[in-house]
């Protein structure tokens, strides 16, 4: 492969290489900026290989040539030009692209901003191992990311990255989490078991459409011992005998919530 990085337009008897193939290497050598966007469309590698070296390919040549397929050989060959990868944007598509290997793209990753990690996260074609990485490394920012960047990954956050939020019990980001489909019920019903769930936390969710009547989100309010006794009042009614006498077996509770746990035996469902 290295020789197709030294065009010739020597004898072709003596190279063994055809006078087009000669022409087409030194044009990709050497076309100006305008013409190499039209090289940079020719399925032929060898070329292409030779474009990569042409002073005056730039970012924008790199990233219409990043929207091929199947090019894995040559993402090696643009990684190994260093100055290719300068570019942010050629650093972001690299990583996207399924033809990058592993190794690159994992080099790379660590250098994204946190909202383009969230991209890898959601664009289709990126691997698996490339997606979890990502989101490894948005869970890791979330603590020194500003108030704003928090309440936009909690509406667009992964599964992971919306637990990861939720462990910060902050009121403004947890509604938002509250309303991402990607939200998952154990999660928050691990969260609403937690010492994170204050009072006004456990009161968005008892007001949240999506989740106030879920039974088991409804249980796990009810047992929170921060839970403000006028969710007792609303959810206790209808409840059956064996899920009040579990309530008041409950050591978290309140006094005051156990008695109207106890007020609420009396008109068990049935």
């Amino acid at each position: 492969m290295e020789s197709l990085n030294k065009p010739t337009t020597s004898n072709p008897e003596n190279t063994g290489i055809d006078m087009n193939q000669a022409d087409s290497l030194l044009e990709a050598l050497t076309a100006d900026k305008d013409r190499l966007f039209k090289i940079i469309q020719t399925p032929a590698e060898d070329v292409l290989l030779t474009a990569l070296r042409n002073p005056a390919l730039d970012c924008q040549h790199i990233l219409t040539l990043l929207k091929r397929r199947e090019i894995g050989p040559l993402i090696t060959a643009i990684y190994a030009r260093k100055h290719l990868v300068d570019a942010y944007s050629v650093k972001f598509v690299l990583v996207a692209h399924p033809d990058t290997p592993p190794h690159i793209a994992q080099t790379l990753l660590p250098l994204l901003y946190v909202f383009d990690l969230l991209k890898l996260c959601q664009i289709p074609g990126v691997s698996a191992d490339i997606r979890l990485d990502a989101e490894r490394k948005i869970v890791q920012q979330i603590p020194t990311q500003p108030l704003g960047n928090k309440l936009t990954l909690a509406r667009r956050g992964t599964a992971a990255i919306l637990d990861a939020l939720l462990r910060e019990g902050l009121q403004d980001v947890l509604e938002a989490c509250l309303d991402n489909p990607h939200l998952k019920e154990g999660s928050l019903h691990q969260f609403l078991a937690s010492s994170h769930a204050t009072a006004a936390a456990v009161s968005a969710v008892a007001r949240n459409n999506r989740w106030k009547s879920r039974p088991n989100i409804r249980l796990a309010i009810l047992k929170n011992p921060r839970t403000p006794l006028i969710w007792f009042t609303t959810l206790l009614p209808g409840l059956h005998s064996a899920t009040i006498r579990d309530l008041l077996a409950s050591p978290r509770l309140t006094f005051a919530q156990k008695e109207l746990v106890r007020q609420a035996r009396s008109k068990p469902h049935t």
